[in-house]
């Protein structure tokens, strides 16, 4: 990010760090609606509009579970929404020109049903899982002020995931909607409450493994991690389709492999947020000495629960204004803890230019708590 987007991002938290080429959000946008247009052209008018609906519906519920991960440093709300509309309509496209000429060539060499079995557990987890990637190492590139580690990983690929699903689930309940009552009633089931976060939990594999990357940035740098991790996505999306095209097998599947890796990226998580705790106290402490913080303000900022209670005690004292307000502090300090332990690891952009974000940084966070815009400071 230069340093114009960097004061741009500072003072506006809602802008984003990335601002796509015209000519990509073009192309999101035909992918898109060519994607729609398919679907919609397979299932008849009817039946494409009921399954958007109810495909859509519970959307905004699994992007805030997602979103409440990441409680330390959230990620730019425009970048999020521009990774779940790539995982919507590039990801989606590519994986349905991919999957069709792989059905028709598969037909060719050794009949219908053996070509759908070779899509369902090569072509698709394959052709998808590198598509949603794709879109998760473009930020691991290019975000490097903000792709910090696992969990941003983890948060990003749940939006690439969550788009994909989305336009996926419209195909699917279109044609249940299209067979009746009792087949409706099933797939919601299965795909709206027992697999809403499957796509995120296949292609989060990735984002730990870019995660793990970034967080050991400066110790010896391996790629190993993201090549396992994009292993285990497309073999995790290949037992998911295997277990779908026997269904016998489906809830053994579930119970014995994908509850346990959902709980293993959950648990993993909590080890990592314990991690960016550390990485907060280590870069704000000295602040207490300088006299910039107090160990209450410290101790605030690098629990979860001290934020959440100093957010609601600012909505008390002065409604929306002061809650917006403690809720940028927070940003900024972590900001500037993450900037100080990039800078640590090697991950700089130059002396002048690092030392200009640290000032920068400083004059903002003091500002914030000597003008008395966050109400009350947190006591004890």
């Amino acid at each position: 990010m230069n340093e114009s987007r960097f004061l741009d991002r500072l003072h506006h938290p809602h802008t984003a760090p990335v601002h796509p080429h015209p000519m990509l959000t073009r192309a999101a946008l035909v992918c898109g609606v060519l994607s729609l247009g398919l679907i919609a052209g397979d299932l008849g008018l009817r039946a494409f509009g009921l399954g958007f609906v109810v495909a859509a519906a519970p959307v905004p519920v699994y992007v805030i579970l997602a979103l409440w991960l990441d409680r330390f440093e959230p990620e730019p709300p425009l970048t999020l929404l521009q990774t779940f509309a790539w995982g919507a309509t590039v990801a989606v496209f590519v994986a349905l020109m991919v999957n069709m000429l792989s059905v028709d060539v598969m037909t060719a060499i050794g009949g219908a049903p053996a070509a759908e079995l070779f899509a369902g557990l090569v072509t698709a987890p394959v052709v998808e899982e590198l598509a949603k990637g794709f879109a998760l190492f473009v930020l691991y590139r290019e975000l490097k002020d903000e792709f910090d580690g696992v969990v941003d990983g983890v948060v990003y690929a749940a939006m690439v995931g969550l788009g994909f699903a989305m336009i996926e689930n419209v195909q699917y309940y279109g044609e249940a909607i299209s067979g009746g009552r009792e087949s409706s009633q099933l797939t919601f089931f299965l795909r709206g409450m027992i697999s809403p976060f499957a796509h995120p939990l296949f292609t989060s594999m990735f984002g730990i493994g870019l995660g793990l990357v970034r967080e050991r940035h400066g110790e010896g740098r391996s790629w190993a991690a993201p090549v396992l991790g994009l292993t285990a996505a497309i073999a995790l999306h290949s037992l998911w389709n295997l277990a779908a095209t026997f269904e016998g097998w489906f809830f053994v599947l579930y119970m014995l492999v994908m509850l346990p890796a959902f709980i293993g990226v959950l648990a993993l998580i909590y080890l990592s947020l314990r991690r960016e705790s550390r990485v907060l106290r280590d870069h704000l402490k000295p602040l207490v000495g300088d006299g910039v913080l107090t160990d209450a303000d410290l101790e605030c900022l690098c629990r979860v629960r001290r934020r959440m209670a100093a957010s609601m005690q600012a909505w008390r004292h002065g409604g929306v204004q002061h809650w917006r307000t403690r809720r940028e502090l927070h940003r900024v300090a972590s900001e500037l803890a993450f900037h100080r332990w990039r800078v640590l690891r090697g991950l700089t952009l130059g002396a002048e230019a690092d030392a200009a974000r640290e000032a920068e940084y400083l004059r903002r966070l003091c500002e914030l708590y000597e003008h008395g815009r966050v109400g009350e400071r947190v006591r004890g």
